[in-house]
């Protein structure tokens, strides 16, 4: 597949000089991620200096849903991921090669760029039975781990199940499988969750790592701040709703069609860190599940993933302003009790304002008597 996509393209891409190419490309990738434009320039100056991140690629218990989603990236494509701004040296699914020749592929980039690659984990880990419940080539993924990770740069976990261990990982567990960071413990992995993760998130990891040589931010479970830094909630489109105490009952009902909140059909939105609500999937607007009117599952988040019944609701986690909300539903028909705070709020300012108007009153008629010659008792 890569030697096709390399035939299929020269030093001009539809009449765009190389450097203007890669400099719309990095520029488009780092904007994508929220990184300045200074930073897509420096990456230019990197790829055409040769320095692009080696990245072997190794895949466990998944689906492929998180080398899908890279796939479909549009700013950079695919082709020009591949060849313009990293080396992906091994990828079972993208390989031209199979069998023996691929897990070759695969030793021959550990020596050539020891010290320099970006290993990249998909799927989780099995663990029982000293983990026979994976194998590629005669190896075990915790052999594969072994040969692959001491030579690595960096360690990336994408997806849920590499990040925390994901659906392989639900009860009862029978592999054992684990996300990478329990298999590796003396070293920052860098995790990038999802079922599946943003390409961006990615993308955003691997092409800072490729110009400034140090990874983003990471929160305390090692996911990048600039992508899991703040909850789905804040920055969902349906929060005026959510504030507003405009909530959908059922699937197709009045408030569901008209965009209403969510969150009592199982919204995991208030609860998940990510950046679903601003980063869409495929380049597509509204292309992720609240955007097509299904509640956010919470698949970035350990304890709540494949644990937490789906139309369940979870608890709201530092809420932005305001910081009172209305109920979901009255407890009983008459007046809210929101409705009774304001109401009691208006009165108790009227209230005030009369008092203080009648002490005004009081200190005016005080005054006029002094000034009329008034006889006044001393106490």
């Amino acid at each position: 597949m890569l030697d096709l996509l390399a035939r299929s393209r020269s030093h001009e891409y539809e009449g765009i000089a190389r450097r203007d190419f890669l400099k719309s490309a990095c520029l488009l990738a780092a904007a994508a991620v929220g990184m300045p434009s200074e930073l897509a320039a420096r990456m230019v100056q990197e790829v055409e200096a040769g320095r692009k991140p080696t990245v072997i690629w190794l895949s466990f218990q998944e689906c492929t849903g998180c080398t899908e989603t890279l796939l479909r990236t549009s700013s950079p494509q695919l082709d020009e991921l591949l060849l313009d701004l990293i080396n992906l040296a091994y990828h079972e699914t993208l390989l031209a090669a199979a069998g023996h020749q691929a897990e070759a592929a695969r030793m021959a980039a550990i020596e050539e760029y020891a010290g320099e690659y970006i290993m990249v984990v998909d799927g989780s880990i099995p663990t029982a039975d000293n983990g026979i419940y994976c194998m590629i080539g005669g190896k075990t993924a915790l052999e594969i781990i072994e040969e692959t990770a001491p030579n690595a740069a960096a360690l990336i976990a994408i997806g849920s199940c590499s990040a925390w261990g994901g659906i392989p990982s639900s009860p009862p567990n029978p592999t054992g499988a684990v996300g990478l960071n329990e298999i590796i413990t003396d070293r920052p992995v860098v995790t990038i969750p999802g079922c599946p993760p943003n390409p961006y998130n990615f993308l955003g990891t691997v092409l800072q790592y490729a110009t400034l040589g140090t990874l983003p931010e990471l929160d305390e479970k090692g996911r990048p701040t600039f992508a899991y830094g703040r909850t789905i909630h804040e920055h969902c489109p349906r929060r005026a709703h959510f504030d507003a105490g405009r909530f959908a009952q059922r699937y197709g009902d009045a408030g569901h069609r008209l965009g209403w909140c969510l969150y009592e059909l199982g919204c995991k939105g208030p609860s998940t860190y990510a950046n679903c609500s601003v980063q869409h999937f495929n380049d597509v607007p509204d292309a992720w599940p609240i955007g097509i009117g299904h509640p956010c599952y919470g698949c970035t988040e350990e304890d709540i993933a494949f644990k937490v019944p789906l139309h369940a609701t979870t608890e709201i986690n530092d809420p932005t302003p305001p910081r009172i909300f209305p109920p979901i539903t009255p407890d009983r028909p008459g007046i809210s009790p929101l409705a009774t705070g304001v109401a009691g709020a208006v009165l108790g300012g009227a209230a005030g304002a009369a008092i203080m108007a009648s002490n005004k009153l009081s200190d005016d008629d005080a005054e006029a008597d002094d000034g009329s010659g008034s006889a006044r008792t001393e106490g």
